[in-house]
């Protein structure tokens, strides 16, 4: 299977019409995609995996192999019951927990997620046109968003095969933007019943999966997928996953305008169809809305 790619640079212009409707069917039909032409500073993308990496090597790595979770892999371990990873969650916003985090990220980590966020604003913007709804209506029902960073590494394993780097799972949350390895795979997500691999990063691309919230505002026409993260035998996985999130206290509800309409007399229904029949279905459905106000 070809994952979607969505070259986010031909959203203006004449290939506009075109790359929305790629962009709808990636969340339709996948609910992950790549996106290119993001407007990340690239020399930032590069700087923050170094010094994750940097990080990594220097306080996380011994620590996770001297752990218990580490020291017990073998054939008596609860594989469902761990995740073969090793990480640091950095809340952005509303309340920051920037002193918290590593120093040597700190300034990097800042200036990288400020930037992931208008992205995420601008992506949630081309969703809610998709779906017919006013272009800020994504951010205003996150309002005011939460927004944070997972950043972790998926070291390298022994026995792959005894446990999972990360358990099957969806996201919580609302759009979720990956910068991931450019060498180690083990990322997959559920496709028609089956695992797709998602391969390491080519080039500077960002990776895109929708959360539940996205699914519950469309109504379930976007959809929110499983996936994982396979343990490796050839290497160590990195992993920074923002997460452009709900505020703790937004009401999630459906989209008006994208439910069906409700509590109507069939025979009413009939009246409206026949001199309506030959126009579009949405429209009507949208005007019998309408008339049950």
């Amino acid at each position: 299977m070809e994952i979607p790619v969505i070259n986010l640079g031909e959203m203006e212009g004449e290939r506009k019409s075109k790359t929305m409707s790629l962009l709808h069917e990636a969340c339709e039909k996948w609910g992950f995609f790549w996106i290119d032409n993001h407007g990340i500073d690239e020399e930032l993308m590069d700087k923050v995996k170094g010094l994750v990496n940097q990080h990594y090597e220097r306080s996380m790595k011994e620590s996770f192999y001297s752990s218990e979770r580490a020291k017990e892999l073998g054939p008596n371990i609860k594989a469902s019951d761990v995740d073969w990873e090793c990480g640091f969650f950095y809340r952005h916003q509303p309340d920051s927990n920037v002193n918290d985090i590593p120093e040597l990220l700190r300034e990097a980590m800042q200036e990288y997620v400020a930037q992931m966020i208008k992205l995420a604003e601008r992506l949630a913007e081309l969703l809610s046109e998709n779906l017919g709804l006013e272009k800020d209506y994504l951010k205003k029902a996150f309002s005011e968003p939460f927004v944070g960073t997972k950043v972790a590494k998926y070291p390298k394993c022994s026995q792959p095969e005894m446990v999972m780097g990360l358990r099957s799972h969806t996201d919580a949350g609302g759009i979720i933007l990956l910068l991931q390895d450019d060498k180690v795979p083990g990322l997959e997500f559920l496709k028609d019943g089956e695992w797709v691999a998602i391969p390491p990063t080519e080039g500077y691309r960002i990776f895109v999966n929708l959360g539940d919230q996205v699914e519950v505002v469309s109504n379930g026409t976007y959809k929110s997928v499983r996936h994982r993260v396979l343990a490796e035998k050839n290497g160590s996985r990195l992993s920074i996953a923002t997460f452009y999130n709900p505020g703790g206290n937004a009401v999630i509800s459906p989209a008006s305008r994208l439910l069906y309409p409700s509590g109507y007399r069939f025979q009413d229904y009939l009246n409206y169809y026949s001199t309506t029949k030959f126009s579009d279905k949405v429209a009507r459905f949208q005007n019998i809305k309408e008339m049950l106000v």
